[in-house]
């Protein structure tokens, strides 16, 4: 059994958060290797990007990390209140821990600037949300990331990505990293996911 934990800041995007519990739970359903997500948050109720309320099955602080294989981070909006949270001691401690533990930590779009943020991305390899003149690349290149503008950035157990469009080959390549490609490959076939061309892998968000 693989235990993921996805950590949830209020002020979370929906598509991202559902791109993690769809993926995984088709694994876990279908795939040669069980796996279990555990969604937590700081607080009992949690208000999306865009007004959805969520009530996390447990707060963190209930959690054992040392029992769980891997983090998922889902992004959010800073007009949200995302932030706040996603930056707040708890959160980077969290980040923290899953790195120096070796364990893989895949981040969708702006939660790579947890990442930055929480020490550890120095002299990394990482993306984000980014537009023209963009604050959040700043934001990874003041943490001592190397910012690389495509879509989806492993290097080595870290993995982040640009926008909400990416987050399901996110969970794809946490899914690889926690049991196989052949099972990723084989659920992402179960679920009719398109796999993207080479050029959508290396098309930058600025051109």
């Amino acid at each position: 059994m693989k235990r993921v934990l996805m950590l949830l800041a209020n002020g979370v995007e929906p598509l991202e958060m559902a791109a993690f519990t769809d993926v995984l739970g088709w694994a876990n359903l279908l795939g040669d290797h069980p796996v279990e997500l555990v969604n937590a948050g700081l607080r009992r109720k949690i208000v999306t990007t865009f007004g959805l309320t969520l009530n996390p099955s447990f707060l963190l602080s209930d959690l054992d990390m040392g029992s769980f294989d891997a983090l998922a981070l889902p992004g959010g909006f800073e007009p949200s209140g995302f932030y706040e949270e996603a930056l707040s001691e708890p959160f980077l401690a969290t980040i923290r821990h899953f790195v120096e533990a070796g364990k893989p930590v895949a981040s969708v779009c702006v939660s790579s600037v947890c990442l930055g943020v929480a020490g550890v991305l120095r002299d990394r390899n990482a993306t984000t949300y980014h537009q023209e003149g963009g604050k959040r690349k700043n934001q990874l290149l003041e943490s001592g990331a190397r910012f690389v503008d495509r879509p989806v950035v492993v290097d080595g157990q870290i993995i982040t990505s640009s926008g909400p469009g990416t987050a399901t080959e996110v969970a794809f390549a946490l899914l690889e990293k926690i049991t196989s490609v052949e099972n990723a490959a084989f659920i992402r076939k179960k679920m009719r996911f398109a796999t993207p061309d080479r050029e959508w892998y290396e098309t930058p968000q600025v051109p």
